[in-house]
């Protein structure tokens, strides 16, 4: 939805930029920080969509995008996990910007010049019949004048909702946001490769634990909590909070796999019972490497890590224990939502996702089979309202799934 445009004072409008890198400074996970540079940067141009690109393997890698014409507000949104890129070089919009280093305003980008090197794709438009007419093109540099990406900002609507071209102060303000928010992108991004690096670790011991493997745990998991959070109205700013920490919480859900033997993690057979029982250590031991729990992130690790096999009717494990004394590995069950939400939703993630992964003892089920066992598992294993959401959403989980293939 459109607000009425209000005029503000440049003073004004630095204030409200500095106040929105502040917000961004308290966030961890990229895609958050993505979404709220893009927010931001809507607001201060009053544009209807917009986009943005991350450099990656030397290409663009289209990363997030708002559209308020084509998607619901307060909905998961498929369209966030599109898997593409763009080269680096004079043919696209992104590319030409990202080669020059400029900010490129486009009034009509179906009456651009020929003797431009650059050209418009119109196959977004004519798929999904939305009408792009102006663009701010800005490329996202580092204080070192790295390039880290670029964004790309979609008509400028003003006072009647009318697409008409950015405005000069826009031309001015939004690369100047820009220009700081790109600090907080590449600080997301370390973050993650941070948490991808640890789970390379637990790959070395494991070779389930894959990269792709816990980022679709971790948007899966991030999805799921955005729709339950909208069912319980939780208010815009916790929403934001918690769904930035459990993308990066539920992705070390299997960290304490490190102290798991070898021939049982890698044993490519069905396990013995004494295995099984080796194995559900490795709770214990996740939770007792985020023991000093020093911020919510930590606190909400430990729990997902501790807790993420329980079951919702109580037969699941490590059950309540002190995690440092621990010298049995079933403590007193837990059960229903005794269970950490955020473990909760990361135990119907990580099922899913096993689920319909090749294994070395077993092929990928099928999305048929697989639902069919989440559904008959609604208030045994699972939390009832967490798999009525997960069915909701399935259209963005699929979306996912393609994205952070193997």
């Amino acid at each position: 939805m459109h607000k009425m445009i209000r005029t503000e004072s440049a003073s004004e409008t630095v204030i409200s930029i500095l106040k929105a890198i502040e917000e961004m400074n308290h966030l961890k996970d990229v895609d958050t920080i993505l979404d709220k540079i893009l927010l931001e940067a809507r607001q201060l141009s009053n544009a209807d969509a917009g986009s943005i690109f991350l450099l990656e393997n030397e290409g663009l890698k289209f990363s997030f995008v708002h559209n308020d014409t084509l998607f619901q507000e307060n909905e998961s949104n498929a369209a966030l996990y599109v898997n593409y890129s763009v080269p680096v070089n004079h043919d696209s919009i992104v590319g030409h910007a990202a080669i020059t280093g400029k900010t490129l305003a486009i009034d009509n980008v179906y009456a651009i010049n020929e003797d431009q090197p650059y050209s418009f794709n119109p196959s977004f438009d004519r798929k999904s019949g939305y009408e792009t007419i102006s663009m701010l093109t800005i490329p996202l540099k580092s204080f070192q004048d790295r390039l880290v990406g670029v964004m790309q900002l979609i008509n400028a609507r003003n006072e009647n909702n009318i697409s008409v071209p950015f405005s000069e102060k826009s031309r001015i303000f939004v690369p100047l946001f820009a220009h700081n928010a790109s600090v907080a992108i590449e600080r997301g991004v370390m973050n993650r490769e941070l948490i991808l690096r640890m789970m390379k670790m637990a790959e070395l011991r494991d070779p389930t634990e894959t990269g792709p493997h816990v980022q679709r745990v971790g948007s899966y998991a991030a999805e799921i909590y955005y729709r339950w959070a909208l069912r319980h109205k939780i208010s815009k700013d916790d929403i934001k909070y918690n769904r930035d920490l459990i993308r990066l919480a539920a992705m070390l859900h299997d960290i304490g796999k490190v102290g798991i033997s070898d021939t049982i993690l890698k044993k490519p057979a069905k396990l013995t019972r004494q295995e099984y029982e080796t194995m559900k250590w490795h709770t214990i031991y996740g939770a007792r490497l985020l023991v000093n729990k020093t911020s919510d992130m930590d606190r909400m690790s430990a729990d997902i890590a501790l807790h993420h096999h329980e079951k919702w009717d109580g037969p699941g494990y490590p059950g309540k224990i002190d995690v440092e004394t621990a010298t049995a590995v079933t403590g007193q069950p837990i059960n229903g939502k005794n269970i950490p939400l955020s473990a909760r939703i990361t135990a119907l993630a990580d099922v899913f996702d096993a689920l319909t992964s090749r294994r070395a003892y077993k092929e990928p089920w099928s999305d048929d089979k697989t639902l069919k066992l989440i559904e008959e598992n609604a208030g045994k294993q699972f939390d009832p309202e967490l798999v009525e959401i997960f069915f909701e959403i399935f259209d963005v989980i699929k979306a996912i799934r393609a994205k952070f293939q193997e």
